[in-house]
């Protein structure tokens, strides 16, 4: 099976890249051109109903993104590489750790969603639910996200990205498997490097849930909190936030 995908980079370091609810592999904003490519080869893959894959049917779950993504290692020859996931991708990341421990070198989840359950109740169901439907809903997401901050013209661009980017059922059939799935017990206790990120005017996944879910799954995990970002930082802050990745995976 060919899985489509974008790299960057053929440095020995590699390197799997997980997108968000809303993204793509080609939605990674800026930070990507403060990477580097001789210390890293990296690795992005799109999830099936997204992106190239928009047209590629399935059960859009996160066990799929999983194999999918195993799959994706296997065929670029990859034995052994990094993991990073950006929320939704950051339990999906959760998930190849969980399916294949012993080809994982580190982990990082930029303000990810843990691999415990994430209940969504009253007005915050209807808003997540009603946005594979509803592109007022999706733009109202991110302006939550990244703290009520970020102007017009970049809140416009995302949704209609995420829009075209993404097939209704799939974006409403993942959002039912990463709310409610829970295999942190497949997880819990690994000893595997592992770095999250989380923007300081985040105001859904907070350094607050990550202390109470990945800072106790993980007892060699580090939390660092971004300054001046919200959920997204590799568009709020593309160089700090690429400094600060790779300062992590060359440790």
């Amino acid at each position: 099976m060919t899985i489509a995908h974008r790299t960057l980079g053929t440095g020995e370091h590699k390197v799997l890249v997980l997108h968000d609810w809303f993204g793509t592999s080609a939605a990674w904003g800026p930070f990507l051109d403060y990477l580097d490519p001789e210390a890293f080869g990296y690795a992005f893959l799109d999830y099936r109903g997204y992106g190239e894959r928009l047209d590629v049917d399935g059960e859009f779950t996160l066990a799929e993104i999983a194999s999918d993504a195993l799959a994706l290692a296997d065929l670029l020859g990859w034995d052994t590489f990094s993991v990073v996931g950006h929320s939704m991708g950051g339990k999906a990341a959760q998930r190849v750790l969980a399916e294949a421990p012993g080809r994982v070198r580190k982990l990082v989840g930029v303000t990810p969603v843990p691999a415990s359950s994430y209940p969504l109740e009253g007005d915050a169901y209807d808003l997540f639910h009603g946005a594979a439907a509803s592109p007022d809903n999706r733009r109202a997401i991110l302006d939550l996200v990244t703290g009520q901050r970020a102007n017009t013209r970049w809140l416009d661009a995302m949704t209609a990205r995420s829009v075209a980017g993404s097939r209704p059922e799939a974006f409403a059939a993942y959002l039912t498997d990463w709310s409610t799935q829970d295999f942190a017990a497949k997880v819990a206790g690994s000893p595997l490097p592992v770095k999250v990120f989380v923007g300081e005017h985040d105001l859904a996944l907070t350094a607050e849930a990550m202390r109470g879910t990945w800072l106790t799954h993980y007892p060699q995990a580090d939390l660092e909190v971004l300054p001046n970002s919200g959920h997204y930082p590799m568009y709020e802050i593309p160089v700090a936030f690429a400094t600060a990745l790779e300062a992590f995976l060359r440790a």
